[in-house]
């Protein structure tokens, strides 16, 4: 029966459909199931599915924010029960469009399937400055920076961000990812990045490996 509750609430992410997923979380926890285990065993493994399905090409983006959307609902339940160590267990992320860029969607979709991974998300929305950024870093002790930039007038802006991070003296403690319809791996090794993904997709996986090392 456990199982078929665990499939039931992937099903739910999968299919984006929110409410579902957040009563099913609500109907579970008072089954007495623990709230790492319906994250673990339940939520993530849907997401996971969904974002390969984006990266085999058999899903599109409404779609995965809609099932991003309905992780994000499962997970607000699941929250205030998840102890402290159990919501850094992958890491803490600082998310924010770079100064000057007002585009938020792709930076709104990656924070959301960041989220669902299991990363614990900071985002600062947009037209982010540099300082911004390093406030951040110091504020919630963050594992990476996640900066993103659509317009190429204000991709210069991700290079300043992380020498500020190095005059601040975080640049050893921070892994810095860079994405963006016209930023490329060249463009984000040439400003000291560690990471770039090219999709959100891409993006969380780039983020676990930046952990992992």
């Amino acid at each position: 029966m456990t199982a078929d509750v665990f499939t039931t609430l992937a099903e739910a992410v999968i299919d984006g459909n929110r409410e579902t997923a957040k009563r099913l979380v609500e109907q579970t926890l008072r089954g007495g199931i623990a709230a790492h285990e319906i994250l673990d065993k339940g939520l993530l493994p849907g997401m996971d599915i969904v974002g390969q399905r984006f990266r085999d090409g058999d899903t599109f983006i409404p779609e995965v924010l809609a099932s991003a959307r309905a992780m994000q609902a499962a997970v607000g339940v699941l929250r205030p029960l998840l102890t402290d160590r159990d919501a850094a267990a992958t890491g803490t992320v600082v998310i924010g469009t770079v100064k000057g860029d007002i585009h938020s969607i792709g930076k709104d979709l990656v924070g959301m399937m960041l989220e669902g991974a299991g990363f614990k998300v900071i985002d600062l929305g947009i037209d982010v400055t540099p300082e911004a950024f390093v406030q951040a870093v110091r504020d919630h002790r963050a594992d990476i920076v996640a900066m993103s930039a659509l317009l190429t007038t204000t991709m210069p802006s991700m290079g300043v961000t992380v020498a500020a991070l190095k005059e601040a003296g975080l640049r050893d403690r921070v892994k810095v990812m860079a994405g963006g319809a016209p930023i490329t791996s060249a463009f984000a090794q040439k400003i000291g990045a560690d990471g770039y993904a090219s999709n959100a997709s891409a993006a969380v996986e780039e983020a676990k490996s930046l952990i992992a090392r």
